[in-house]
């Protein structure tokens, strides 16, 4: 999850698909250059062990959009493909 929201900070849509599951992975991804993305709060965590096959983060990340700030709050679900783990989706919670 930390990985993956350093690729959305330094701008590395490869690392992104890359990481992400091959039945959910978009064919490209274009990423918003206006956004900055400024700190990763990770509010809990399921699974996810040496001998889980999945596991889920729940977590808020911070950006600027020029001045205005903003918050992404999502349960994010990840499963092991090919031994490594991989983003499978998430949800906003209600």
């Amino acid at each position: 999850m930390r990985s993956r929201y350093s690729a959305f900070a330094v701008g590395d849509p490869a690392y992104l698909l890359a990481t992400w599951h091959s039945t959910t992975r978009p064919a490209a991804l274009e990423l918003d250059r206006d956004v900055r993305w400024t700190g990763l709060d990770v509010l809990d965590t399921t699974g996810g062990s040496l001998l889980s096959g999945t596991g889920t983060v729940e977590f808020r990340a911070h950006y600027l959009v020029g001045r205005r700030p903003g918050t992404q709050h999502e349960h994010s679900r990840f499963v092991r493909e090919d031994g490594q783990w991989r983003y499978l989706d998430g949800l906003s919670p209600a």
